[in-house]
């Protein structure tokens, strides 16, 4: 089956624009085939810094003929009363070039009315390539574009040449200038000559002799085989790291491992400031040891050979040293001061213009952590004051202000030297965490608790201001804020109330916030509840069990996941649906007449004395069970009640005229009702029975 094949050939591309827009090449070329009822097969991308390129085999010919069905005008419409079409009909005819002879009737919802079938012939592929892959390089979208020379397009990069071909023969389009042709060019250093191209085989073969890996997934492969060889021959491994090799693999078309070496006297300096140095700033990959401390190596990937003076070596390894050798100095001097030192620096730095400075956030988030200290560990308060004071010193430092990757690592760092607590030093580093999606949770209580409070502050700051996040805007984070939030109380299985929190933290808010107080409460635990029900979902519970058991509230962390394990479990009984059927019957017919004691003297009919003797046969079990945190127990005391519940609903008339019946009968049910009303709302449940 013919194949259609695509390479656009360009100045170096960003290394994260480029698995963005081979995605973009796929979507689009699958899109283009079916709109145009075109077959195809299966979609390869590929692609370096240097070239975009994408092919698709089993492609046909022609577009498939299609006949079209239009509807026209009523039928009463169409024809006069001797049966001759009238011009509306004449018209339609006319405009969907058929006789009027060949227009027949079809019923529709609106009457009788006249159609025209048309039959529309297959156009070859090939023309219809030719005119959309033009709008297709105009169109595809990277992070910023650019123009060149005099183009009026634009472009990632320059685009400096363009092989495309359908069925062995070159496709005739232009681009900027630029013609499509069926010859590509090589490495653009080791062997930039051109070379023709048939198809996608002989474009691979061709690449072969020409120093291309366009394969991502080969040069990753390539990459991480060379780091894995040259940090053994000095005794050491390399950590895994993902998104490094991603990178750097779009950054090479024809990786080349190459290892260097630094001064081991830079060693002395903070292993992450070395890591960071390293993989952020040099794309290099750090070599550890045995006992996963740094070796005084590095390894990074080239996109030529090694000539014989090692002059790729030499230079990475020059640039590394300048590096290094700024961090020391700049390590060196802020330990000429205490960490305490920086604090009051503070109040120059400008956190968020609504919200004052860093120095004033340092303030209130330290209130809200001895808040939450005095409730989860008073024992550490002194450790956690301290911790919360100093936290966010180290921003004013040199070191930070070169390398803002490394805030709360460095105050950690510079706190030990300070003379403070290792308690708190560790406190320090981790309260960041988790600063991403995967980062590791703070280990030690007191990192915790500030990494708590001061994501709270942050959250609440925002919203209190108006900066809330909606659709894809979220500038201060306080979707993962949320998310980190309720990460560390589930991993510490910390029962304290979400509420009070939210409660001391708006107070420390007062003279900046904008919006009400019952607001900014609404939107945060509004926010909470999101990140949590995307949590518990990726988890693999029930959407509706976690609806259930989150419109309870949400004050507790840990009690919301026990309970939603809890209702997950119950919603596997075969006996599950009936039940929830006659818990929502309880809930759905409550008025607000249902407060109040049960006279049960009022009790008539068998059936409501039968709910009743259940109701206190399971009531004192059930409360010493949500006593107990034991949530899947005091469902199942719960579950006790069902058959009961459904003898009086079939015997009973709850809405009765008397006043003292009615109301009685339904204070029974508001009885039962709060039994389950703190674990789950049976409402939210989606019955497969309708």
């Amino acid at each position: 089956m013919p194949e259609f094949f695509l390479e656009i050939g360009t100045e170096e591309l960003p290394a994260g624009y480029i698995e963005p827009a081979l995605s973009a090449l796929k979507s689009e070329m699958t899109d283009f085939f079916a709109k145009n009822r075109i077959k195809a097969d299966s979609v390869k991308t590929m692609g370096t810094p240097r070239r975009l390129v994408v092919s698709i085999t089993g492609v046909a010919l022609v577009q498939e003929d299609v006949v079209e069905t239009h509807l026209g005008p009523n039928v009463k419409a169409a024809y006069d009363e001797k049966g001759n079409p009238t011009k509306a009909a004449l018209g339609f005819a006319r405009g969907k070039g058929v006789e009027i002879s060949a227009l027949t009737v079809e019923s529709t919802p609106k009457g009788d009315v006249i159609s025209a079938k048309v039959e529309k012939i297959g156009q070859p592929t090939q023309d219809l390539l030719n005119s959309f892959l033009p709008q297709l390089l105009g169109n595809l979208s990277f992070p910023k574009k650019m123009r060149w020379e005099d183009k009026k397009v634009a472009f990632a990069r320059p685009i400096r040449w363009i092989a495309a071909l359908f069925n062995g023969k070159t496709l005739a389009f232009e681009f900027g200038g630029i013609k499509s042709a069926d010859v590509s060019h090589g490495h653009r250093f080791l062997k930039p000559a051109e070379f023709k191209v048939k198809d996608l085989a002989s474009y691979l073969k061709a690449c072969e002799s020409h120093f291309l890996m366009v394969e991502p997934e080969e040069r990753k492969k390539r990459i991480a085989d060379q780091v894995k060889k040259l940090a053994e021959e000095v005794g050491g491994t390399v950590a895994e790291d993902a998104k490094l090799l991603d990178t750097v693999a779009f950054l090479v078309e024809y990786p080349v491992g190459i290892r260097g070496d630094y001064d081991p006297q830079y060693l002395d300096l903070p292993k992450e400031l070395l890591v960071i140095t390293m993989k952020q700033h040099q794309k290099f990959f750090p070599v550890q040891g045995p006992d996963g401390g740094l070796l005084p190596h590095f390894i990074a990937i080239g996109n030529i050979r090694q000539g014989k003076g090692q002059e790729i070596q030499k230079g990475n390894e020059r640039v590394l040293r300048a590096r290094l050798e700024d961090a020391r100095f700049f390590f060196e001097e802020d330990r000429k001061k205490k960490l305490e030192d920086f604090v009051e620096k503070l109040k120059g730095v400008v956190f968020q213009k609504a919200l004052g400075t860093s120095y004033e956030k340092m303030t209130r988030f330290s209130s809200l952590a001895k808040t939450l200290a005095e409730n989860v560990c008073p024992d550490k308060l002194s450790a956690i004051e301290r911790a919360a004071r100093l936290c966010k010193a180290d921003l004013v430092t040199q070191m930070v202000y070169e390398f803002p990757e490394l805030q709360g690592i460095m105050g950690g760092y510079y706190a030990a030297h300070s003379g403070e607590s290792g308690e708190v030093a560790e406190a320090i580093k981790e309260h960041y965490r988790p600063a991403f999606a995967g980062d590791r949770l703070p280990q030690s209580a007191v990192g915790a608790v500030v990494a708590v409070a001061d994501k709270l502050d942050t959250i609440l700051g925002c919203i209190g201001v108006g900066l809330i996040p909606s659709g894809s805007e979220d500038p201060y984070g306080l979707r993962r804020h949320a998310l980190g939030i309720i990460q560390i109380l589930l991993a510490r299985g910390w029962q304290v109330s979400l509420n009070v929190l939210i409660e001391a933290g708006i107070e420390t808010l007062q003279q900046k916030i904008k919006l009400k107080p019952e607001e900014i409460r609404q939107h945060a635990l509004d926010l909470f509840s999101q990140r949590y029900k995307s949590l518990l979902i990726e988890e693999g519970y029930p959407y509706d069990a976690i609806d259930a058991v989150l419109s309870t509230g949400i004050d507790s962390i840990p009690d919301v996941k026990q309970k939603v394990i809890a209702f997950s479990e119950l919603k596997k009984l075969p006996h599950f649906e009936p039940l929830a059927i006659a818990f929502r019957r309880v809930a759905s017919i409550l008025t607000e007449e249902a407060s109040g004691d049960v006279q049960t003297g009022l009790l008539k009919e068998p059936a409501e004395k039968e709910l009743y003797t259940q109701y206190l046969k399971i009531k004192q079990p059930v409360e010493e069970c949500l006593d107990k945190k034991d949530f899947a127990l005091a469902l199942q005391n719960i579950v006790e009640i069902k058959g009961a519940v459904d003898g009086f609903f079939d015997q009973v008339m709850v809405m009765v005229k008397e006043d003292d019946l009615r109301i009685n009968r339904l204070r029974l049910l508001y009885g039962i009702s709060r039994l389950f009303a703190n674990i789950a709302d049976f409402s939210k449940i989606v019955l497969k029975k309708g």
